[in-house]
């Protein structure tokens, strides 16, 4: 790949909007979909670091550090959202929730669905301070977007590699899906079961589609869009039939969604509030010439 497609001019507003919605979701998650860390502390026996943690010998879970890593991750989110202090709180976040998704995948269970969302954690902060009302565009911020968005087709790729490296080709010949189905389907999966055909056909599907995600890169515009939506249908589907819901990774679908849109929308109904408050865009009362308010230009 050349340097070119690894570093597009992309808008730094999409950077920020993007840190809004990122930074609380990881409270989010650390509360409702990673949140056995604290009562894994209680069992360090039990305890597995994945390879990583290994090599760096990072100490066993304890109550003391894995609440540490909680305030820590709280704090440094609050902060990062609003866009203060963007590298100091964003490394600190990077760095504590990195540690504790090794925590939590170091008991025998390694969820995929978090790789997209730990590389935006580490490269949001590369970009110190951006606004929301900018419309300048960076190198930095196009290449901080294009990791993330690597990260969101690798999850898919790695995922069909994954099932061959492990299954063989004949995964998508099994019962999987139904597998699934019987283990935690709900009332809208179970008749499936009785339709071998149709969910081996789907385990095909699915197979043949993270095998190709990656040519999203290759479509712009509507054919993205609706190809992007695509994968969201699948997971509403997913979760609505097995529970599952690969929410860090949708999220993470955001960096290709032209966010610096909604980042001017939001700007202009605030100039807007402005000038029906009778003061400008810098600030400063607007000159009324009768019924006609006239605002200074402003970039």
């Amino acid at each position: 790949m050349s340097a070119r497609w690894w570093f597009p001019a992309e808008p730094v507003a999409r950077i920020a909007v993007l840190r809004a919605v990122i930074y609380p979701f990881v409270v989010l998650d650390m509360f409702l979909f990673v949140n056995d860390v604290i009562p894994k502390a209680d069992a360090p026996g039990l305890y597995a670091p994945i390879v990583i943690p290994r090599f760096l010998h990072l100490p066993a879970p304890n109550p003391v550090l894995v609440h540490t890593l909680q305030v820590l991750l709280i704090a440094g989110c609050a902060v990062a959202a609003t866009g203060r202090l963007p590298r100091l709180a964003g490394w600190t976040v990077a760095v504590c929730y990195q540690w504790w998704i090794f925590i939590g995948m170091s008991y025998g269970k390694v969820d995929h669905d978090h790789l997209a969302l730990l590389v935006a954690l580490w490269v949001l902060p590369t970009l110190g301070r951006v606004r929301w009302d900018s419309a300048r565009r960076s190198e930095a911020a196009g290449w901080a977007l294009r990791c993330i968005q690597v990260a969101v087709v690798l999850t898919y790729f790695l995922a069909a590699f994954a099932k061959i490296r492990h299954g063989g080709w004949d995964w998508a010949n099994g019962a999987v899906f139904t597998w699934s189905i019987e283990r935690r389907g709900s009332m809208l999966a179970d008749p499936l079961v009785n339709l071998p055909w149709v969910l081996v056909a789907g385990q095909w599907m699915l197979l043949v589609a993270e095998f190709t995600s990656p040519v999203v890169f290759a479509l712009r515009g509507r054919a993205q869009a609706v190809y992007i939506g695509g994968w969201m249908v699948f997971h509403v589907v997913t979760y609505a039939a097995i529970g599952i819901h690969f929410l860090p990774t949708v999220v993470c679908w955001l960096a290709f969604a032209p966010l610096e849109k909604l980042a001017g929308r939001v700007r202009a109904r605030s100039l807007l509030g402005r000038q029906r408050a009778g003061w400008g865009a810098a600030g400063q009362p607007v000159p009324v010439v009768g019924d006609q308010s006239v605002q200074p230009v402003r970039d």
